[in-house]
């Protein structure tokens, strides 16, 4: 199982605000340069994180994000769940002739939801506590 670059992305984002002093201030351009990806891309992920409470941006020339919430309410399984489809095969009838009888689809979504389930005894403060090695690099 791989996540998509969007999921990757939005965890290196809130581990990046994460590390920053409290209510401290950043841009996008200062994100994507420091983990070499797209600011088009990063824009879409900030602007996905703030819909769903996690990073506030502040417009205007003084502006830029921060995070919202306490990196140890930000559960890294949930975070998942939001952003991913998680959709491990395509079993329509139209793709698959076996999907009526088929229990691969089964053990594949309840391995789906154990991974899940084994991601959210997990925050971005899980990440970053007590972890100076990554404090170092960011």
């Amino acid at each position: 199982m791989q996540l998509s670059s969007f999921t990757d992305y939005s965890i290196r984002v809130l581990i990046y605000l994460s590390s920053l002093p409290k209510d401290e201030l950043t841009n996008i351009t200062t994100v994507s340069s420091h983990y070499n990806i797209s600011k088009n891309h990063l824009v879409k992920v900030v602007h996905k994180l703030g819909q769903l409470g996690y990073i506030e941006t502040i417009q205007g020339k003084n502006g830029g994000i921060k995070l919202k919430k306490n990196p140890k309410q930000i559960n890294i399984g949930k975070i998942i769940r939001q952003l991913e489809p998680l959709e491990l095969l395509n079993c329509g009838l139209s793709f698959c002739h076996i999907s009526p009888a088929c229990r691969l689809k089964k053990y594949l979504v309840d391995a789906k939801e154990a991974f899940l389930i084994e991601l959210e005894k997990y925050t971005i403060d899980d990440l970053i506590s007590n972890n100076p090695a990554l404090i170092n690099l960011l």
